[in-house]
């Protein structure tokens, strides 16, 4: 992540330094020298070794649609043409279609991009001898997901945002826009050093997981200030990536720990396109989550009914173990296989195993705003975010009635007068037999019930 510092009022006083790059390490984004793509495509390791390569057998993504909430991806990128189908702006900043780069790190969203649905392109004519063999393939970065498309919404992050939104309204603006626009897949590699979030983000991320779409999130690098996993990370129902390093153990550099981790993946010597069409090598888990997320768009373009509860739970229980057994807050499920992830028998299932968001905001926000509002259809697609959430209310106090003013008064008088007329009555009495003694009558001892007959039971 990097370390530009953002306050988010009360909740965010524990949710600092926002980093548009919950993943790239600052010290590790190299430009590119001049060099056949071959070449860089040869460095894209992560294609055979977390079994990709063996996915595209299955799907390649094709009819799926990623959100990339980022800094915005420059569309004209070589790689990404015909890729970028649409975009917004969540920053006040950015341009309409989400595709001018902008932030602390403004080359960051095409990187992620790149990574996820990349295309590569076709090399100039060859100007080799004849009798050459060509280079195979075509030149570029290709993408976990090649046939699937990217929305781009912009958002600035880590540094003092010109446009004047913060992170409170820009990251539930970019999920709600995203959902509404067709993503079934987002992928968000932002993050912060702390696991809260801002109350404001919660009916955007209820409002996704309602609207059955998978989020995957960066879990943030221990280098860039982030030992523990930081927000969205955190949200329960997201799906969290960890780093690996060269050697797919966890990256010491690149990988924060917590119990919302949910798989692990590459995250060292990566390579990604740049705005302006050149490369170059990143690390961080801001680059493993676009791997993750490539391959939910794998799952969903091959099971295109299957839920997003579904879609996390077979990637995670495809995942190698690895680590502590089972679960662990390093490597999550375990390291991914997305070759298994798309091959194996999985039993189906109704229940996401990372949580989900409602049950959590019904439980912490002290309400059940989840259970008063009803789910909406995964297969509808509102133009607008309805609100999933009430609006809170605060009562108002009116000006009492005359009636209301009235009736305390008639009830005090009324027994101010019944008070009156007993003392009355009592002096009298006391009057008549103080006159005649003779017909005062004892009175039996009050405090004492009579017995009550039983019936003779």
């Amino acid at each position: 992540m990097t370390r530009a510092t953002t306050r988010w009022g009360r909740t965010a006083s524990a949710v600092t330094a926002m980093a548009l790059a919950a993943g790239s390490l600052a010290t590790s984004l190299i430009a590119a020298p001049e060099a056949r793509a071959d070449s860089w495509r040869d460095k894209q390791y992560w294609l055979a070794e977390s079994g990709i390569t063996k996915a595209w057998e299955v799907s390649k993504g094709a009819n799926v649609k990623v959100a990339v909430i980022d800094s915005g991806v420059d569309a004209k990128h070589p790689d990404l043409k015909g890729v970028v189908v649409g975009g917004s702006d969540a920053s006040g900043a950015g341009s309409a279609d989400g595709q001018k780069s902008i932030g602390s790190k403004p080359e960051h969203g095409t990187l992620v991009a790149t990574m996820l649905a990349g295309r590569g392109h076709q090399p100039p004519k060859s100007t080799a001898s004849p009798g050459a063999k060509p280079a195979p393939g075509p030149d570029g970065i290709v993408g976990v997901a090649p046939e699937a498309q990217i929305l781009s919404v912009s958002t600035w992050l880590g540094s003092s945002n010109p446009g004047g939104k913060s992170d409170q309204e820009q990251i539930p603006a970019a999920v709600r826009w995203a959902v509404d626009n067709g993503a079934r897949v987002i992928n968000i590699s932002l993050g912060s050093t702390s696991p809260e979030w801002p109350q404001s983000w919660d009916a955007a991320f209820l409002y996704a997981e309602q609207k059955d779409v998978v989020i995957v999130a960066a879990a943030g690098n221990r280098v860039g200030g982030n030992v523990q996993v930081g927000a969205p990370a955190t949200i329960p129902g997201v799906l969290t990536v960890a780093g690996l390093d060269r050697k797919g153990a966890a990256s010491v550099d690149a990988s924060s720990q917590g119990i919302s981790i949910g798989v692990a993946a590459p995250a060292e010597n990566l390579i990604g396109g740049m705005p302006g069409g050149d490369y170059a090598e990143w690390a961080g888990t801001s680059g493993s989550t676009p791997i993750v997320s490539g391959v939910a768009a794998l799952i969903r373009s091959k099971w295109p009914e299957m839920t997003a509860s579904q879609v996390i739970n077979r990637i995670v229980t495809t995942a190698k173990d690895a680590g502590a057994p089972g679960k662990d807050p390093i490597y999550g499920y375990g390291v991914l296989n997305a070759e298994a992830a798309l091959k194996d028998d999985v039993p189906e299932t109704k229940v996401n195993p990372l949580g989900t968001v409602a049950d959590w905001i019904r439980v912490h926000r002290r309400g059940e705003p989840a259970a008063s509002t009803p789910a909406v259809a995964p297969g509808d697609s509102p133009t607008s975010a309805p609100p999933t959430l009430p609006a809170a209310t605060i009562p108002v106090a009116e000006a009492p009635s005359r009636l209301d003013s009235a009736v305390p008064a008639m009830v005090v008088i009324g027994f101010g007068l019944l008070f009156a007329a007993i003392v009355a009555g009592a002096a009298f009495q006391l009057r008549r037999a103080s006159r005649n003694p003779r017909r005062v009558r004892d009175e039996p001892e009050t405090g004492v019930l009579d017995a009550v007959d039983s019936g003779g039971t």
